[in-house]
């Protein structure tokens, strides 16, 4: 059996789901495929582990896909300042405190009311099956994984493992860092592993809400603190990030849940409240990797597919969504102008905007990677220096913020003067 749309979307995650409403609402027909089943939410379980820090930037394009205020009615965690501080040794650490310099990006300096919101990915996936589906031209075909493509001149077609065909003017590969879409269209990409591995631990502190999200660095990596939503009887949830080797991660996971609490408080900065509990852990390697072309005939790239990035600042999901908003305005305008849906003139378009932007971040993570992360001297006082300059001119700090925020598009120059001191800058 053959079904015939526009366009057909291999991935429902949050990215391939935001793409398949925005297209839906604009009156395409969409197959979107995805092999899981839909997502659940149950407000009496724990948070998901995974978590992302949606910027003002997602927020909006989220509300214009009516899922935010779905993603609101469950649970989003809003923080209003942002730190950052060095807690690296020193050279002269026995004079000079531990916290070498600090940088707070507080809203308030920029005229907003937050920065953004943690929310749990299952929520943010949710919430977007749910307007996806609400869509009358958007036909999901969940629990099915695509075994085969066929990308000629005349049409796209992806095979599914039921035997039913999805044939379209284009088929978007949504399907994550391991795309299978992107390996059956002959995309290649090119991959750097970095040393670090991250871990995710999921935990319950004493205390109100914080609206704060922090990140100390060390040489071994940083480590990081993302407030959740209350958890009753004076707690509250936090997810935190501890980077380190694979091997002190593997020690540390083997480690039952008091002794590694005890450890958590030990290394990390005093500023994280008192832990109560441990609910859940896990680590993964972190790599950044880009997709040689966003584009191959009438197939397209979007999310983690195309790219993927340090998670320092969690902005993977970000870009995702910028990719999802930038491709279905280029769709929109092939509609209006009678075009083919993968029209080379449009497609190129779309990875001309967004290829220089998702590099543009990729250098701005790299940036904190590889300043932070080592114990060089010359590093060491670089970017005790950035962080200070971000201290004393606040043009500097909320230009960044604003750049973290997705207010802005442009590379804080900053970032880029720090970012050209760094060895092998132009391989970044």
């Amino acid at each position: 059996m053959t079904q015939a749309f526009d366009v057909v979307i291999v991935g429902a995650g949050m990215v391939g789901a935001a793409l398949a409403t925005g297209l839906g609402r604009s009156g395409f027909r969409v197959g979107l495929v995805d092999q899981g089943a839909a997502p659940s939410y149950d407000a009496a379980q724990p948070p998901d582990i995974r978590v992302s820090a949606l910027s003002a930037g997602s927020e909006r394009y989220l509300t214009e896909l009516g899922a935010w205020p779905d993603i609101l009615a469950m649970r989003a965690t809003r923080y209003t300042r942002l730190a950052v501080w060095d807690e690296t040794d020193h050279p002269l650490s026995n004079v000079l405190p531990r916290k070498i310099a600090e940088v707070v990006f507080d809203a308030r300096n920029l005229s907003a009311r937050h920065l953004g919101h943690i929310v749990e990915n299952c929520i943010t996936q949710q919430a977007l099956w749910s307007s996806a589906s609400a869509q009358p031209s958007v036909t999901l075909f969940s629990g099915h994984a695509v075994t085969s493509l066929s990308n000629s001149d005349d049409n796209a077609t992806v095979m599914l493992d039921d035997g039913t065909e999805l044939t379209g003017e284009l088929v978007v590969g949504a399907d994550g860092a391991n795309s299978g879409t992107r390996n059956l269209a002959g995309i290649g990409v090119t991959r750097d592993q970095y040393q670090q591995q991250a871990m995710v631990i999921s935990v319950r502190y004493q205390g109100p809400v914080q609206d704060i999200t922090w990140q100390g660095f060390y040489p071994s990596g940083p480590r990081a603190f993302l407030p959740l939503h209350a958890a009753g009887n004076g707690e509250s949830w936090a997810s935190l990030v501890w980077y380190d080797s694979p091997e002190e991660l593997a020690r540390l996971k083997s480690l039952d849940n008091s002794v590694l609490m005890a450890e958590i408080q030990n290394a990390f900065p005093p500023e994280l409240p008192l832990l109560t509990h441990i609910d859940a852990r896990a680590s993964f390697p972190i790599a950044r990797q880009h997709a040689k072309n966003y584009v191959n005939n009438r197939v397209v790239l979007v999310g983690d597919a195309a790219h993927t990035i340090n998670p320092l600042a969690g902005q993977g999901v970000n870009l995702g969504f910028q990719d999802a908003r930038c491709l279905q305005s280029v769709l929109r305008e092939a509609r209006r102008a009678g075009c083919d849906l993968a029209n080379p003139a449009r497609l190129d378009q779309y990875e001309q905007q967004r290829r220089p932007a998702n590099r543009r971040m990729m250098l701005a993570m790299d940036v904190f990677y590889h300043l932070f992360s080592n114990r060089t001297p010359p590093l060491h006082l670089l970017r005790n220096l950035g962080l200070g300059a971000a201290k004393a001119m606040p043009f500097a700090r909320n230009r960044v913020a604003k750049y973290a925020m997705g207010i802005d598009d442009e590379l804080p120059p900053v970032i880029r003067q720090l970012a050209e001191r760094l060895p092998g800058f132009k391989q970044l």
